[in-house]
Formats: C-alpha cells, sequence, structure tokens
C-alpha cells in the first residue's frame, strides 16, 4: 500500500511540474517570441506531454518509456480533460456550485482517475509479466 502512495504523491510532483512547464513555455512565447496565443499554447502543450511522459516513466512508475506507451499516453490527457469538463458542468449547472471553485473540486476527483489510466498504460508490460 505505501507503494501506491508513493506513486500517487510522485505523480501529483510530476502534475505540478507538468503545469509550470506549459505554463512557462506558453509565457515565453507568447510575450518573448511574440507567438500566437494558441500556437504558444498548442506547443507549451505538446513540449509538456512530452517531459510528463518521460516523468511519469522514470519518477511516477518507474517503468520503460516504449513507442507504444508514447503513442497511448495522450488518451490520459484527453480523458482527463473530458471527464474535468463533465464534472465542471456538473457542478456549476446541477449543484451550482461557483465555477470559480468548480475546477478545483473536479480535481479530487480526476487526479485520482487520471493517475490509474496513466498507471494502467505505463506499467501494461509489468502488469503483464506479472500475469
Amino acid at each position: 500500500m505505501k507503494k501506491i502512495n508513493f506513486e500517487f504523491f510522485r505523480f501529483v510532483i510530476v502534475g505540478g511540474i507538468n503545469t509550470g512547464t506549459y505554463y512557462l513555455i506558453y509565457l515565453s512565447l507568447l510575450k518573448l517570441a511574440h507567438f500566437d496565443y494558441m500556437a504558444a499554447h498548442l506547443t507549451g502543450f505538446v513540449i509538456s506531454l512530452v517531459i510528463s511522459f518521460f516523468l511519469n516513466c522514470f519518477f511516477t512508475f518507474k517503468t520503460k518509456p516504449t513507442l507504444a506507451k508514447f503513442l497511448q499516453f495522450p488518451l490520459t490527457q484527453l480523458f482527463n480533460v473530458i471527464m474535468s469538463s463533465i464534472l465542471i458542468y456538473v457542478f456549476v449547472d446541477v449543484f451550482s456550485l461557483s465555477s470559480v471553485i468548480a475546477p478545483i473540486a473536479a480535481l479530487f476527483i480526476t487526479v485520482p482517475v487520471t493517475y490509474i489510466v496513466t498507471g494502467k498504460i505505463l506499467k501494461k508490460e509489468k502488469n503483464e509479466e506479472a500475469a
């Protein structure tokens, strides 16, 4: 059980690093390189996604990165965006929660679920070897 707790803690750390990396790249491209905001956003997203993949492989789940895992990894972000969007909608429009607080409330559900989905993708070989 302690292994899972440490993994989750490392997952949260990588998420923080990923968010900071994205925002630093976004602001740098937007303000210093004068990129269009959408080009800065997409570039920051792609670069931070690649960094997140390797950090999650080596640091969070301690698994070998493979091309197959790399190609599946963006699904975790797609899953996260869809799930958080639905939750925010429900919190705001169904439960009348403030739209300022709703994304934070959604994190308490999306982070653990995204952790599980990411772990299943990145630890796939380990799980198959154990079976």
